[in-house]
């Protein structure tokens, strides 16, 4: 370990409330017991350093103490200027091989010097979310690929994994980068259960307001979008979907066939134009820019919620919002009101940033949601530990029989056994020559 890089968080002092946290989460999640007990034996990392750029909060603490059990010396920074929990921040700065760089509401500046700090940690393998240390690696210090000291990294998110296709497509990506966000257990756990309960989790319980009776548009139909629309719909909410034509948004499905899905899942299907016009709650999750503008600002009705549940603080314009305003208050806490100069009040949840994890409105996906993802990281960080020699730079799916490894895992937890096929359906499956 780096003789002179410490940890930095806002309170040490709160470790203990940050160790109550972290023991909750962690009996909850019995993937990651499981894995955690299998790496003390195994120590698959010994030897290695993991640099991990995570929301940091109480399930990705169990996650990095998961990686720490298997020999690994981990450092840690968000990858989100507002996700941070200090109290967690504190604890696993107490952790023996771990390093923490993390602190809620971060400046620009400050973000990018915690980044700055687990690069300089010269890993080995990095865990990220969003691209940005993956960015930072390529750029700043790629005498840790040309040295061959960092061999691989996995990817969390959607957005993530479309900047990393990006950079294959350009020659830019050096190094093997796992998808984990395109394995198909973590399209249903993380992105469309967990991003919808979490979602729903924070609007709810921020504002305490009723959702039955009131139309929700939900902007973006992937992953995340579907999830976001069948929980409110559950709720009693009159659920609209915007898409777009082609590939705008961080899918293989154009939008034009996202906007069929929708449509016969039982949605209104509008405009952004039309949407705006009759929506009571907004929430973007298509992971682009500027989604909503000022001409839907200008179309909302008074009182219309804004919120983003997609990437970063980017998909709501908040510039145009400011400029709009004649005044900015702060209502309740994580909650801006911008008064428009013809007296409309609109409501921008948690600055714009991810309303399901930013501060305070957010708590993060619920813990077993979590304990599927991270099982994911922590399996995939293995594979590239195990496979570095022959792993080739260039975006790398889940290996199939660690996606199927975590499905049965979880259905194990909940006590749940599958048959298997009989011989007979085997080859009855196999033979073409059996007809009807």
């Amino acid at each position: 370990m780096l003789k002179t890089i410490e940890s930095k968080v806002k309170d040490p002092l709160a470790a203990k409330i940050g160790i109550k946290k972290i023991e909750w989460a962690k009996r909850h999640m019995p993937l990651l017991f499981t894995i955690a007990k299998e790496f003390e034996k195994s120590k698959p990392f010994e030897g290695l350093t993991i640099s991990i750029c995570l929301h940091l909060e109480k399930k990705t603490a169990v996650l990095i103490k998961t990686l720490a059990a298997g020999g690994a010396k981990v450092y840690a920074a968000s990858c989100n200027p507002d996700t941070t929990d200090d109290d967690v921040a504190a604890a696993l700065a107490k952790e023996k091989n771990v390093k923490v760089f993390a602190w809620s509401k971060q400046t620009k500046e400050e973000y990018y010097w915690c980044l700055e700090q687990i690069a300089k940690a010269q890993p080995n393998i990095i865990i990220d979310d969003g691209n940005d240390l993956t960015f930072l690696v390529h750029q700043k210090y790629s005498h840790l690929i040309k040295n061959k000291i960092l061999f691989g990294g996995c990817e969390e998110t959607t957005t993530g994994v479309k900047r990393l296709y990006s950079m294959q497509q350009e020659g830019a990506l050096k190094i093997p980068m796992i998808a984990v966000n395109n394995a198909y257990s973590k399209y249903l756990l993380d992105n469309q259960f967990g991003t919808a309960q979490s979602t729903v989790d924070a609007i709810i319980n921020g504002l305490n307001i009723l959702v039955a009776g009131k139309t929700v548009v939900v902007l973006g139909y992937g992953w995340c979008g579907r999830g976001i629309a069948s929980r409110f719909k559950a709720l009693g909410a009159n659920v609209v979907v915007v898409e777009v034509e082609g590939y705008a948004s961080n899918s293989s499905e154009p939008g034009e066939i996202r906007a069929l899905t929708a449509l016969y899942d039982g949605y209104r299907v509008l405009n952004h134009s039309q949407a705006a016009k009759v929506g009571d709650i907004f929430i973007c999750a298509t992971g682009n820019i500027n989604v909503l503008r000022k001409e839907h600002f200008l179309e909302m009705k008074d009182g219309a919620i804004l919120a983003n549940a997609g990437h970063f603080d980017v998909e709501i314009d908040k510039k145009a919002l400011v400029k709009l305003a004649k005044e900015i208050s702060e209502p309740l806490a994580g909650v801006k009101q911008y008064t428009l100069k013809n007296n409309k009040k609109l409501y921008l949840l948690s600055e714009g940033r991810l309303v399901n994890l930013a501060k305070p409105l957010g708590q993060g996906h619920p813990i077993e949601i979590m304990d599927g993802s991270f099982a994911l990281q922590a399996l995939s960080s293995k594979y590239l530990a195990e496979n570095r020699a022959t792993l080739k730079p260039g975006v790398l799916d889940v290996p199939k029989e660690i996606d199927r490894a975590v499905a049965r895992l979880i259905l194990k937890s909940n006590k749940i056994e599958l048959d298997s096929l009989t011989q007979e359906q085997l080859k009855y499956l196999n033979e073409w020559k059996i007809g009807t």
